[in-house]
């Protein structure tokens, strides 16, 4: 059975840091590239930031220079390191693993809720 499990998000105030982590089971980590998505009240889920099964990385602009994303095989973890948060980060943020060799194979985890306010 294929879980994600997210952990981390919290209520903080504009300028501050959260780390969120994301443990695989039931995948081989190596074999998926790992993503964290978030969606706001009203909005459309966004893509946020991307690490490739080989350690690559892709931000959305909004993000740039603030979140870093970085993953951990032997603890098939993934983080989302967010620094100098702003209120317009707060959303529920969803881990996201997507197979390699195909598209249409990937799972989600629950979301862990982060809050920017003061």
């Amino acid at each position: 059975q294929v879980q994600l499990v997210e952990s981390g998000g919290g209520l903080v105030q504009p300028g501050e840091s959260l780390r969120l982590s994301c443990v695989a089971s039931g995948i081989r980590f190596s074999a998926y590239h790992m993503n964290w998505y978030r969606q706001a009240p009203g909005k459309q889920r966004e893509l946020v930031a991307t690490i490739t099964s080989g350690g690559s990385t892709n931000y959305a602009d909004s993000v740039k220079g603030r979140f870093t994303i970085s993953r951990d095989s032997a603890k098939n973890t993934v983080y989302l390191q967010m620094n100098s948060l702003k209120r317009e980060d707060t959303a529920v943020y969803y881990c996201n693993a997507k197979y390699i060799f195909s598209v249409h194979l990937d799972y989600w985890g629950q979301g862990t809720q982060v809050t920017v306010s003061s």
